[in-house]
């Protein structure tokens, strides 16, 4: 890996330190050369932080790029600010037309609530420890751990944190290692342990391998996939 430390949080990659540590990852863990080799360079996933950020990452969860775009257009245009006022002026039911889900309008409620009620500080996040940042955004309703890492890596610049649970992180390790299935959350967690303390850099150069390959701009040969070892055959019982 490279030897520069990890940047303070909020800091933005350029396209040269991103590069190099692209580069780095590659020399700790060749099995990443593959995704290296064709993606195309990034920028950083930066979203808006606080309230407002994390309820935008709420709503496009487990809905196409697309319908993302338009619920959360909806929102901007129904609540003119975007802020747990006005969220909680607002209602479930008003939420509800605006395109979020029945549970989804919940959360956004329980989250903008939460705020009201200083139960959540996300000014504080910022300069909290990565450990205790996701303590505080999982103690909300409707946060698991997969939002609160995605949220700390886009909205705060977290360096070190891997959303295992993700489906598209998971597909992309399956290809690269040569597996047979997905890695589990619990596999995929370990396995990222190599790549500390760039585990993000590694999540966004595999998010982008998923995507080349998902949409078709590259066409790549995956390594053969890993078989597992065969049981060696019981021995025969002997007759009495």
């Amino acid at each position: 890996m490279p030897e520069k430390a990890p940047r303070a949080h909020g800091h933005s990659y350029t396209a040269d330190e991103i590069r190099a540590l692209r580069a780095g990852l590659c020399r700790v863990d060749p099995a990443l050369v593959i995704a290296n080799t064709v993606t195309p360079e990034f920028a950083w996933r930066s979203r808006p932080a606080g309230f407002a950020g994390l309820l935008r990452l709420v709503a496009e969860q487990q809905v196409s790029v697309a319908s993302a775009a338009a619920i959360w257009k909806r929102i901007e245009e129904g609540l003119g600010s975007v802020t747990a006022a006005t969220v909680l002026a607002a209602g479930e039911e008003r939420m509800r037309t605006l395109g979020l889900s029945k549970p989804k309008a919940r959360y956004a409620v329980e989250i903008a609530r939460a705020e009201q009620e200083g139960r959540i500080d996300f000014a504080s996040l910022a300069d909290a420890g990565d450990d205790d940042a996701v303590a505080a955004l999982t103690t909300l309703i409707g946060i698991g751990r997969w939002t609160a890492e995605a949220f700390l890596i886009g909205a705060y610049g977290r360096t070190d944190f891997f959303p295992a649970a993700d489906i598209a992180l998971q597909e992309a390790v399956r290809i690269v290692d040569g597996l047979a299935v997905r890695p589990t959350e619990k596999e995929l967690y370990a396995r990222a342990e190599r790549w500390k303390p760039y585990r993000a850099v590694a999540a966004h150069l595999l998010w982008g391998f998923y995507t080349a390959m998902k949409t078709g701009a590259v066409n790549i040969t995956p390594p053969p996939v890993q078989s597992a070892p065969v049981a060696a055959p019981r021995a025969a019982r002997k007759r009495r």
